[in-house]
């Protein structure tokens, strides 16, 4: 079926196919609530004609969604649209772990595995916490990402498929050869199944091979309940001592001398890291997980002699009737072997095949009369544990598992397990102002209750204390009540980092994020770039209070400005004006007489700025403008010498002007 670009339940559009699997095929998708990629596994269609795996399954994948984890796969919905069943999960980009065991073609590195092993017990611890099992850990199932992340996907969905009454042989045979013993014989599973299949799957990574195989499923569930597996480091020389008995001990036949939980083994694989040559396992007996009993040989041989005398009578019974009654023999022969054929044809379907029996809902019932009704039922009644509990009286169950569903059956026989309610337990709120807030923690943890921290700031006490509790001290509460107290942060205080040198925003932007106030002055260095901080006011590493003021020196350059500067001499001159004799003084007129003319004598102009001289000729003394180009910086003072006798001084801001007179 091709299910590219449809959208299911009218959000999420198929991209293309990424994978195939037991029980679905695996879509890349996109989101169009939330805007993002996902992976959607849509079920086969042979299981989703079975209405009771498809309430089985939607209440495990459910289940599933409730965990979150960095190393699960997360179950982000469960939907149908038509005929198609679908489960949306976190995308993942990664292999598998089978995949890469198949492309290294032998053991991995053993650290690397010890590594991906804590990282898939990490996930089982929580998933157990939670009541959820996997019961189908294998290489398979489990995702590693580029950065080396170890991720456990189909969560709790391996037990609708397990429990389903569809034949879904084709997806047991990548499996059976990680089923532990009670799987392989279709007992009850739990936490420890799933630690045991976590065993061959280290056990496969650090040898390249799986501990039990044979040409058929059924050899490899056979070898998986009555043979004990190849020590690992027989296989791999390279491994430590400490790590070939974590992976025994974890692939322990017996339930009891397996672990007991997923922090026993997560604890011991961080050991294996820590201390390789360690001798920290609880390895137990290896050699039979069978109790010993002591038999003495005449014990032995006494009974062999008694069964055959016994044998031997009986056989000689048997052949005088035979003498005797020969046809009668023979035909009661027939009948003893019909009947004998067709009742152990019955006992043994009956052994391995027990009928099943409807699961009964006990939860909110009294532990008394739930004996009674799993009596009837045939069924098996184990208390786990007891609770305090607000809901249930004490007493009376809080929980089942396997969880009740309707219409659900189990095999006859089997263990039902339950958590029994303790009744509400009472606690006195203890007295936690003033403590600090690790001391406070501890007493109200001490007194069975949880706890809300506010952060308050507070000038007057410090920081990391209690400044008040909203249920007063000696209040009786129920166990498990939230506490919520106020711890002071006192004043908030900053470092002062140094923005010396710094573009004035930046320095303002990184003082501001201090929760400084900044303040901004300039000054000018000329060997400085323009626009940098100078100077800052306080000192760097200082702690200060947050909104404490800082200023800021920023360097600014004064720019070079050009204007026209026009002199009206004349006018400085008052219009007096000398003469000369010219240098020849005869001349003659046009009639021949000798005649006597005076000219205009010039002055010597000279124009300062500041101290640089821009201008210094002589010039006649009617000259009404003299223009001249000056430059100077900011404000400049404007000297007129006119024959060295200062006749103007004017100060001019050039930033502001391009044109000065002066008369």
């Amino acid at each position: 079926m091709d299910l590219e670009g449809r959208l299911l339940g009218n959000r999420y559009e198929i991209i293309e196919k990424v994978g195939n699997g037991g029980m679905a095929t695996v879509y890349k998708a996109k989101c169009h609530v939330l805007n993002r990629y996902v992976a959607v596994k849509i079920l086969r269609d042979e299981f989703t004609t079975d209405q009771e795996f498809v309430k089985r399954f939607e209440v495990e994948a459910q289940a599933a969604a409730s965990i979150t984890h960095p190393n699960i796969v997360s179950v982000y919905d469960v939907g149908r649209d038509g005929d198609l069943y679908y489960i949306v999960m976190e995308l993942v980009e990664g292999k598998t772990l089978k995949d890469i065991i198949i492309e290294e073609n032998g053991g991995l590195p053993w650290k690397w595995s010890v590594n991906i092993a804590i990282q898939i017990a990490s996930a089982l611890e929580v998933a157990h916490k939670n009541n959820v099992i996997h019961r189908d850990i294998k290489p398979h199932n489990i995702i590693i990402t580029e950065e080396g992340t170890a991720k456990v996907t189909d969560f709790g969905i391996a037990k609708a498929v397990s429990n389903s009454t569809i034949t879904a042989f084709g997806t047991t045979i990548g499996s059976v050869h990680y089923f532990s013993p009670e799987h392989a014989r279709g007992g009850y599973t739990d936490a420890k199944s799933d630690l045991y299949s976590l065993g061959v799957v280290l056990y496969e990574m650090i040898t390249g091979k799986v501990p039990f195989d044979a040409d058929t499923p059924v050899s490899v569930a056979l070898k998986h309940m009555q043979e004990e597996p190849i020590p690992p480091k027989t296989l791999n020389a390279n491994i430590p001592q400490s790590l070939n008995d974590v992976v025994l001990k974890a692939m322990r036949k017996d339930i009891n001398l397996r672990y007991q939980n997923a922090t026993e083994m997560l604890n011991d694989l961080k050991k294996v890291l820590k201390n390789p040559n360690g001798d920290f396992v609880d390895k137990g007996d290896y050699e039979n997980d069978m109790p010993t009993q002591k038999i003495s040989i005449k014990d032995i041989e006494e009974a062999e002699n008694e069964s055959r005398k016994t044998e031997e009578k009986e056989e000689n019974r048997f052949i005088s009737f035979i003498k005797e009654h020969k046809g009668l023999s023979i035909f009661i022969g027939i009948i003893l072997l019909f009947v004998l054929s067709f009742g152990g044809t019955i006992l043994i379907s009956r052994l391995t095949n027990p009928p099943e029996v409807p699961l009964p809902n006990i939860v909110g019932i009294s532990k008394q009369e739930a004996e009674q009704i799993m009596k009837e039922a045939g069924l098996v009644l184990e208390m786990t544990g007891e609770e305090y509990n607000g809901e249930y009286a004490q007493g009376y169950i809080i929980s089942q598992d396997p969880v009740y569903i309707s219409n659900y059956n189990v095999k006859k026989g089997s263990t039902i397990k339950i958590v029994v309610s303790k009744g509400i337990e009472e606690a006195v709120v203890p007295a936690v102002v003033g403590k600090t807030q690790e001391d406070a923690i501890k007493l109200l943890e001490d007194a069975k209750l949880k706890y809300q921290i506010v952060e308050e700031e507070n000038k007057k006490i410090e920081a990391g204390y209690v400044i008040s509790q909203e249920t007063a001290e000696n209040t009786k509460v129920f166990a498990g009540d939230t506490i919520i107290i106020h711890v002071s942060t006192g004043i908030k205080k900053s470092s002062v980092t140094s923005v010396i040198g710094k573009k004035e925003d930046e320095a303002k932007s990184i003082l501001t994020e201090l929760g400084l106030s900044v303040e901004i002055i300039y000054d000018e260095d000329s060997s400085k770039e323009n626009g940098v901080v100078l100077k800052q006011s306080i000192d760097v590493g200082k702690e200060v209070e947050e909104g404490t003021s800082i200023t800021l020196t920023i360097n600014k350059l004064t720019e070079t400005k050009t204007a026209t500067l026009t002199v009206n001499v004349k006018s400085l001159l008052n219009g007096k004006v000398e003469y000369e004799e010219p240098t020849s003084s005869n001349s003659t007129n046009e009639s021949g007489n000798s005649t006597s003319n005076k000219v205009v004598k010039n002055v010597t102009v000279r124009i300062m700025v500041g101290d640089d001289i821009v201008y210094k000729n002589p010039i006649d003394p009617t000259t009404t403008n003299l223009v001249q180009t000056i430059s100077g910086k900011g404000t400049v003072t404007i000297k007129v010498y006119i024959d060295d006798i200062l006749k103007s001084t004017k100060d001019v801001n050039l930033n502001n002007t391009n044109a000065v007179t002066i008369e």
